[in-house]
């Protein structure tokens, strides 16, 4: 089929600003819109198909973070061929990893694209990451695997990984506190418990004990983020003593 013949043309200005903003972004030519529409649109508009199926940026974002964990994967594999299965699992963790996509989500400024019911003062930092990998989702529907890897090189892989930094970066505090309490026989407990306050929102407090000592305090929306808070914390508190045992 001629590609020519394949493009959606835009039906509006509106469409039509969307899809030069896209092709700035993607360094190609989008063909299909609606791909990316559904990749920006949040759940809260509510929106569903003529099926009763929720149209929204979540079904892309579980594609999208396979597919770049997949081309990450084939990246590290080629980059360092001594690395073993769990070193490369590791590094693999460390670019895909939530902090960073919401980072790589801030940098493209992709929350501009996003239609949403939510003032932006509601808006996770996730939200950057979740659209991310759902943009990547698009980008395979719309154009394939190929697309996919040039994308994730060109915006992930050339400006972002770097082996060297990557090695000594820590992708989970808590994994490595815990780590370091084993290798050094020491006990550790993450003590939690709900903590609201004066917020209508539910929040978590974690007290971080090493031999029983409380060490640092972490708080957060869930016990997960306060744990990592508080190991964290641990972390810059004592990183001299980890390092030198």
């Amino acid at each position: 089929m001629n590609f020519l013949r394949r493009i959606v043309k835009p039906q509006s200005k509106e469409d039509e600003n969307f899809y030069y903003d896209l092709k700035e972004l993607l360094n190609f030519k989008p063909i299909n819109l609606n791909h990316y529409k559904k990749a920006f649109t949040h759940r809260s508009l509510k929106l569903k198909d003529k099926k009763g199926n929720p149209i929204n940026y979540e079904r892309l974002e579980f594609l999208g973070d396979a597919i770049l964990g997949s081309v990450i994967a084939s990246y590290l594999y080629k980059k360092v061929p001594e690395g073993d299965e769990g070193y490369l699992t590791q590094m693999r963790s460390k670019v895909v990893s939530r902090e960073h996509l919401n980072t790589l989500g801030q940098d493209l400024d992709l929350i501009r694209f996003v239609k949403s019911n939510i003032t932006s003062n509601q808006i996770s930092v996730n939200l950057y990451g979740n659209i991310f990998e759902a943009l990547i989702g698009a980008i395979y529907l719309d154009r394939g695997y190929n697309y996919c890897h040039q994308f994730i090189y060109e915006q992930v892989v050339l400006p972002y990984v770097n082996i060297e930094r990557l090695e000594g970066k820590i992708s989970s505090y808590k994994g490595y506190i815990i780590e370091w309490c084993q290798k050094n026989k020491k006990q550790y407990s993450f003590d939690s418990y709900e903590d609201s306050g004066n917020q209508s929102n539910k929040h978590f407090s974690v007290r971080l004990k090493i031999d029983g000592t409380m060490i640092a305090k972490g708080r957060a929306t869930s016990k997960k983020k306060a744990e990592e808070i508080a190991a964290k914390r641990v972390y810059y508190a004592m990183q001299d003593k980890m390092k030198n045992s």
